[in-house]
């Protein structure tokens, strides 16, 4: 074949350099255009996967509402009997039970057993569930298991062969920026492929206790629940489950439940049919920089107990409210919300040490862990402490808060529990630090600085101590009247 000649012009150095000179002519090398070219194609693996990757359609069965009111119309008006026989029938039509059918996605991790994940909103009250493959087969799904807390449900079909299945990869090992896949079915499209990278990881949105996202530009939308979100070897690292939109569709907002997060209940769902998480039995609340500095930390971490179930793990170990845990089995606790989803991820009955910040000094305590039930109660369970009796009562103003201490007219004035003590607050002023920290009057202090107080004269003496050593807040243990206790942090600024 004639090599192509450039048709352009050339001086005999360039035409040299480019090709090889004969008879004074060049004869040029082909050279090729430049074209652009896009990110490496994904479709093997878009291939490949598509299989495992199922949608899940659900009907149920629901009752009907009354959901058109009847005009007000005057009495005797001509369209009184015309609005009342339409309107009647109307409703009447709208009370008789009907089918509501949804749609979501879901994917195979068993192909042997047939065994689907997907969400648990997916698939919450359906009375049916089909799972449609790839291939266009339809089956009937089961319910194995399902777990509200953190949004997954095990489904099982019968399959006459083998299905195409996937596999769990490592979530701890993906990094933002990452590139990310994710196969479902929005809107009810049926098998969508969309890309993007990891946004970010540990999201927290308060869809629940263990909440530990991970965040994705890829889009995913009304009906990608429940679907899989793979790293680029094909293993699956999130389960799509929620997006933030203020129209309903994508705006690159999307989030999943990370793959370690989910294996474990798997695991549980499938043997048990529920899942068994460990207990502590403490309540606990986030330590803002207020209530670190309160308490002479270096900085803001860790949980603090705000109270301690009776007959719980943490009461059996003394564990006391107050308490920081700023390590857990051997782990930092770097903020609040890591503490329940590191309990619940551990062995029930299993013997874990827990570092404790007490009044300024690390204390190390062992706790066997147990069982937590759906119904247990893990609130603090107020002390009693006898009263004086037959003393007038003393009052006073301390940061903003006039203090009175509890007599049994106080606690008729605002309703508070008998096994409630401290001291009460009978008048929040306005503008104080107090009201900003939403104290209101029939709050009960029951500690400053984590030292027990029972009159007024208790809680100046600690907020002068407090003052002393240069405090710039007081760290308050508040009662309600009905015993709930939380910590609030005070500026001393005001006193």
């Amino acid at each position: 074949m004639a090599p192509k000649i450039m048709r352009r012009r050339m001086t005999r150095v360039a035409a040299a350099a480019a090709g090889i000179l004969l008879g004074g002519m060049a004869l040029v090398q082909p050279v090729e255009t430049a074209h652009a070219q896009g990110p490496v194609s994904v479709a093997d693996l878009a291939e490949n996967l598509a299989d495992a990757v199922v949608n899940i359609s659900t009907a149920q069965t629901v009752q009907g509402r009354r959901s058109v009111p009847m005009p007000q119309v005057p009495d005797g008006s001509p369209f009184q009997e015309f609005f009342e026989e339409f309107f009647n029938r109307q409703n009447r039509d709208d009370d008789q039970p009907r089918r509501v059918q949804s749609l979501g996605s879901g994917f195979v991790i068993d192909g042997t057993e047939g065994i689907i994940i997907t969400n648990n909103h997916v698939i919450e009250g359906a009375d049916e569930i089909t799972a449609n493959f790839n291939d266009g087969t339809k089956l009937r799904a089961e319910i194995i298991g399902t777990d509200e807390k953190t949004d997954i449900a095990v489904l099982k079909v019968e399959p006459e062969t083998p299905l195409k299945a996937v596999d769990f990869g490592n979530s701890d090992t993906i990094r933002v920026g990452d590139w990310v896949m994710a196969i479902g079915n929005p809107f009810g499209l049926g098998g969508t492929v969309t890309v993007g990278i990891v946004s970010a990881r540990n999201r927290d949105i308060n869809s629940g206790p263990y909440d530990n996202f991970i965040q994705t530009d890829a889009s995913i939308n009304r009906g990608n629940s429940g679907g899989p979100l793979f790293d680029m070897q094909g293993n699956v690292v999130g389960i799509n489950t929620a997006i933030i939109s203020p129209s309903g569709g994508s705006i690159g907002i999307g989030f999943a439940i990370p793959a370690k997060t989910a294996m474990r209940v798997i695991d549980q769902l499938r043997e048990f049919g529920e899942t068994r998480r460990g207990w502590l039995g403490v309540r606990i609340q986030e330590v803002t920089d207020e209530i670190a500095d309160s308490l002479a930390m270096e900085e803001a971490m860790g949980a603090l107990v705000a109270g301690v179930t009776e007959d719980g793990p943490a009461a059996k170990a003394e564990i006391e409210p107050g308490d920081v845990i700023i390590k857990f089995d051997g782990k930092d606790v770097e903020a609040m919300r890591e503490l329940p989803r590191m309990v619940a991820e551990t062995a029930i009955g299993k013997e874990v040490e827990v570092v404790v910040l007490r009044k300024g000094e690390e204390v190390t305590i062992s706790v066997t862990l147990e069982r937590l039930q759906e119904n247990e109660v893990t609130e603090a369970s107020a002390t009693t402490e006898d009263e004086p009796a037959d003393k007038p009562a003393e009052k006073s103003e301390v940061l903003g808060m006039m203090l009175a201490e509890l007599d049994d007219a106080l606690r008729e004035q605002f309703s508070i529990e008998e096994d409630v003590s401290g001291v009460v607050v009978t008048e929040v002023l306005s503008g104080s630090s107090a009201e900003e920290k939403r104290v209101m009057a029939g709050d009960v202090i029951k500690e400053v600085a984590q030292e027990p107080v029972a009159t007024p004269a208790d809680v100046e003496a600690q907020i002068k101590k407090l003052k002393e050593d240069g405090r710039r807040s007081a760290l308050l243990l508040l009662s309600n009247p009905t015993g709930d206790v939380r910590f609030v942090p005070v500026r001393i600024e005001d006193q």
